[in-house]
């Protein structure tokens, strides 16, 4: 009696057509009952399982197309370029400027998080710290934490963007008419303050609304971070236009 002989073509043609599928529907689909079967065929084309639902959902690596955080999403069900549950957690607030909440990861995953922050916690992956009541999650290196730390604070005490009786159009001309008083250091070091509240492209966004060199903004908001800052001066020694040197009377 021939040993029967399963193709992974069979499977690659399923999971193109539902996009995901549990355990069962795929040794239907393979005309087999043996586990093993179908997750040797699984690993033939290079699959993946979902961080959702107990990780019950198989989907190909070529069929995901992930968004800004590595996740994707079909049918409520979760997949993450980054792995499992544990894995996700983990990239994401490690690579967060500003840490992570769980409510904030709760919500980006759609999943209940606090028993995997706390594993990622024991094991010393992650690291946490009390802000106004709340655990944030950040790096396990205390210099990245410490960023990551400052960045918050800094999040939390600027005000909202705009109340109901503010438009968006007075709030950036009241930004722009309150950078006009600073002097050079206090404008750089303002506009790396606001850049921390908008996040990757709050560099670029602050240089362009108030007409300054992205790379200004980028220095301000790493003075920040680094707490490197000269009180008594605006710019470093040396900078600057030279004094013109008095004339003696003839």
């Amino acid at each position: 009696m021939r040993t029967p002989s399963f193709l992974s073509d069979r499977l690659r043609e399923f999971l193109r057509s539902q996009r995901i599928a549990t355990l069962p529907e795929l040794k239907q689909a393979l005309g087999t009952s043996v586990d093993i079967t179908v997750f040797r065929k699984l690993k033939e084309l290079s699959y993946r399982s979902s961080y959702s639902h107990r990780g019950r959902f198989y989907t190909l690596d070529e069929i995901p197309r992930f968004d800004a955080h590595g996740l994707w999403f079909f049918r409520q069900v979760g997949f993450s370029r980054w792995g499992n549950l544990v894995t996700t957690l983990e990239t994401l607030v490690g690579d967060a400027p500003q840490g992570r909440l769980a409510s904030e990861l709760q919500q980006l995953l759609h999943v209940e998080v606090k028993d995997a922050l706390l594993q990622l916690v024991q094991q010393g992956r992650i690291a946490r710290q009390q802000v106004t009541g709340l655990f944030l999650y950040g790096s396990p290196d205390p210099a990245v934490r410490r960023r990551q730390l400052l960045a918050r604070q800094a999040l939390s005490e600027i005000p909202g963007s705009a109340s109901a009786e503010v438009s968006a159009e007075e709030l950036k001309a009241s930004l722009v008419l309150f950078s006009s008083l600073l002097d050079e250091r206090q404008r750089r070091l303002y506009a790396g303050l606001e850049s921390l509240k908008l996040g990757r492209e709050g560099d670029r966004r602050l240089a362009q609304l108030l007409q300054l060199d992205p790379g200004t903004v980028a220095r301000g908001r790493k003075q920040l971070l680094a707490q490197d800052v000269e009180w008594e001066r605006v710019r470093k020694p040396g900078a600057g236009c030279r004094p013109l040197e008095k004339k003696r009377p003839k």
